[in-house]
């Protein structure tokens, strides 16, 4: 059981990481917490804007938190 524990913590940090490489880096986490800080105060920061696409600024209707944390890590941890 502990083994099969360790293999899915490896996975899921190993598939993290290949899509967001910069993951492990504490710079990066300190700029994700500083967009989330921003966005409560209804500031947007300049990093999340450039980091999506038009599509997705035009669908701003059907946002749900994946998206809010796909941004987030696009613009970070990338």
């Amino acid at each position: 059981m502990i083994r099969n524990f360790l293999f899915v913590l490896v996975g899921l940090f190993g598939g993290l990481w290949i899509a967001w490489p910069g993951i492990s880096d504490e710079e990066n986490w300190s700029c994700a917490k500083e967009i989330v800080m921003k966005s409560k105060e209804e500031r947007t920061d300049i990093r999340a804007i450039l980091a999506v696409s038009p599509k997705y600024l035009l669908k701003q209707g059907s946002q749900g938190p994946m998206d809010q944390l796909r941004v987030v890590g696009d613009a970070c941890f990338r």
